[in-house]
């Protein structure tokens, strides 16, 4: 037995030294990693998907299930009983819209944030490059997403305010601007959430105060109106330059076809897309602070 020890630290000496993990390629090394790993990231996101509606009768149907009621709370409570209706037209459209593409940025930073802790037993036994959990979250959101946007459609058409391509093409930038910034969030917290398990607690809240904080239930005219002349009127700007603003609102204006001019700001789809270029460099930023706290993801887990 001793010789067959002594041979393998023989073998083991001459062998040549490999490295393990990543090479250091910054983050165009990243983004080619995961690049390379996309039938795994894909099997991730199928393995989300059928686990999280794992025995459930209705399956899928539960990703149309929680908005729907969302829209008749809100329709009612708000639109009929307390009056919002008169002073937005087609008032479930504008309140689905909303929900809609919230909906995918809360999916994404509440999926992102737990996803490495989650996929603890697949981080310690095998090296995959760590941003792939966060961006399978980003997936299923995005699958969500596609379910409830065909309803959003339907409804215009049931509305018979279907949108023009005019309006379809703020589809594309508002989505782009939810989009980028959900994954930048969600990956800075995503490594968090790794070192403060609170942190997945403080998310929940987070979402809840963004959703209020945005013209999903109520119109921007109305902020706008209310807050021009008065004392508060310094947090305009910046309510109204806020990301997940300007998403909504391009989303808004994308499928909500019966407000006017006067329900957006100016130059709307500059202002997105200023959004989505200052998002690519949070998205960068985000993913270094990822790079850096992911070498002791194995030990806190």
């Amino acid at each position: 037995m001793s010789s067959t020890v002594t041979e393998r630290f023989a073998r083991l000496r001459d062998e040549p030294m490999v490295p393990a993990g990543r090479p250091a390629g910054g983050t165009w090394g990243s983004v080619r990693e995961v690049f390379q790993q996309r039938q795994l990231l894909d099997l991730l996101i199928r393995r989300d998907l059928k686990s999280r509606y794992k025995d459930s009768a209705l399956g899928f149907a539960w990703t149309l299930i929680r908005p729907l009621v969302q829209l008749g709370i809100y329709w009612l409570i708000l639109g009929q009983i307390l009056g919002s209706a008169r002073a937005i037209p087609e008032f479930a459209i504008y309140i689905f819209a909303g929900l809609t593409l919230y909906g995918l940025f809360s999916e994404i930073v509440s999926g992102a944030t737990g996803s490495v802790v989650a996929n603890a037993g697949l981080l310690k036994k095998v090296y995959v490059p760590r941003e792939i959990y966060p961006l399978s979250a980003v997936g299923g959101a995005l699958f969500n997403f596609a379910i409830q946007l065909v309803i959003l459609l339907i409804a215009t058409l049931a509305f018979r305010s279907f949108p023009t391509f005019e309006n379809l093409a703020f589809f594309v930038p508002a989505t782009l601007v939810i989009l980028v910034w959900g994954t930048a969030l969600g990956i800075l917290l995503s490594a968090l959430n790794v070192y403060l398990r609170d942190m997945a607690y403080l998310v929940e809240v987070l979402m809840m105060l963004l959703m209020w904080a945005s013209p999903i239930v109520y119109s921007w005219q109305m902020v706008f109106s209310r807050a021009t002349g008065g004392p508060w009127e310094w947090v305009l700007p910046i309510y109204t330059n806020n990301p997940i603003t300007l998403g909504i609102l391009g989303f808004h204006r994308a499928f909500w076809t019966a407000g006017g001019p006067d329900q957006y700001p100016d130059h709307l789809m500059l202002r997105m897309g200023i959004a989505i270029l200052a998002g690519l460099v949070a998205l960068f930023f985000c993913q270094r602070v990822f790079a850096r706290l992911q070498g002791n993801f194995a030990q806190e887990i």
